[in-house]
């Protein structure tokens, strides 16, 4: 059955005349490709408001919201029509992000249009998540397209632009246009490695470490992917992580000064026996055991729990930069991933060690110019601490 027109669908066709400007093979394009990207046209975006510099990461480019937000009644895809055309049914009310911006109510979605648009060549596809600092303050997001039926995928050849939907869920935020929720991966072809290839690469060059060495091979929990484990050891007082507060004031996402955590979030104890019990529907940000190393040659993504594991929901997805957890001096130093988590339904314990989330790799189609770290100014290389940018001063205004 062929894939409806803006479905994400399978992999770009590997026979598809190649564009000059990209080397053969498959995988995710680095920030030089990116930037040749932005250059041509495949990612497009005002003449009068071009995608800032600082917005091309190593492998992947924050987008940045427009001057409209529309509240809707309710979430939706799609399908064979239009975004505008659809949204009509929809729509609300719509706010102006301009200025000072506006503000978003918590459990209600929006959608706003991005600046930048697509127009991909047959041989790439595309992939956006929440930036890291947008799900530690559980904010909900995912791209849709013209045409499309899956949230999130962009399909190999798309041209016509982007939206985002935005779900406050745990703190009503004020936003403004130039904001960047969220980030745009482009992939050539079929990147992933398999799990054969994984144990492979880590025995050689770890992914994942455990005090500051490799998890030996016969330990890793392999399936499409690696497996993180939870931190429930905490610091010396017990301390694991963090929940998030009720009726909690608004998060101003475009304040340069740093924002008292404890309005917002409470710290979460271990039990004894190193456990914590979730509460349902409360929204947790805990660490992972492992520390994660993403080698200069790959990128990884962390994928959504599988749901039939139980009661716990690792809740967002999200971007590792190549470089992560990576010296250029020293090689693999690893940095641990905070995980967003929450139980649904009923109460759901968690234990040290247990399994929460999986990691899954991708080839770059070409050499990294730069890597995730201070130099093109990441906020999360070495974290220990599980809260995102806003509570501890490590990030520009407007910036993702």
């Amino acid at each position: 059955m062929p894939e409806p027109p803006g479905s994400a669908g399978p992999a770009a066709d590997p026979t598809a005349p190649t564009p000059e400007w990209l080397p053969p093979g498959e995988g995710v394009l680095p920030a030089q490709l990116l930037e040749e990207a932005l250059a041509r046209g495949v990612v497009d975006a005002p003449a009068d408001d071009p995608v800032p510099a600082a917005n091309v990461q190593p492998a992947s480019v924050d987008l940045r919201l427009g001057d409209r937000a529309v509240r809707l009644r309710c979430s939706f895809l799609p399908g064979d029509h239009e975004v505008l055309a659809k949204l009509e049914d929809y729509a609300l009310d719509e706010l102006d992000l301009r200025g000072r911006g506006a503000v978003l109510e918590r459990g209600r979605p929006y959608l706003v249009a991005l600046k930048e648009r697509l127009a991909l060549p047959a041989r790439l596809h595309g992939r956006a998540n929440p930036k890291s600092s947008t799900g530690r303050i559980d904010v909900f997001t995912r791209v849709i397209t013209d045409g499309g039926r899956r949230f999130d995928e962009i399909a190999p050849g798309y041209h016509g632009g982007l939206y985002l939907e935005i779900v406050p869920l745990s703190f009503p935020i004020r936003v403004r246009e130039d904001l960047s929720l969220n980030q745009l991966r482009l992939v050539a072809g079929r990147a992933r490695l398999d799990d054969e290839a994984l144990l492979a690469l880590h025995r050689s060059q770890p992914l994942l470490l455990r005090e500051g060495r490799a998890v030996p091979a016969e330990e890793l929990l392999v399936a499409d992917g690696l497996f993180l484990g939870l931190d429930l050891q905490g610091d010396p007082a017990g301390k694991v992580g963090y929940c998030a507060r009720d009726s909690a004031p608004l998060l101003d996402l475009g304040t340069d000064q740093a924002v008292d955590p404890d309005l917002f979030f409470e710290p979460v104890c271990r039990e004894k026996g190193d456990r914590i019990v979730l509460s349902p529907n409360r929204f947790y940000l805990l660490l992972s055991r492992e520390a994660v190393c993403v080698p200069p040659g790959l990128a990884a993504e962390m994928t959504a729990y599988d749901p039939t594991s139980g009661e716990l929901r690792s809740h967002y997805a999200g971007f590792f930069d190549p470089g992560f957890g990576w010296d250029p001096a020293r090689g693999p130093v690893g940095s641990r991933a905070a995980l967003e988590v929450r139980a649904h339904d009923v109460p759901f314990v968690v234990e040290d060690g247990q399994p929460v989330c999986k990691l899954t790799f991708e080839r770059l189609l070409a050499e990294p110019r730069a890597l995730y770290g201070s130099a093109v100014g990441s906020s999360y290389q070495g974290q220990r601490e599980t809260l995102g940018k806003w509570f501890t001063g490590a990030h520009r205004p407007l910036g993702g």
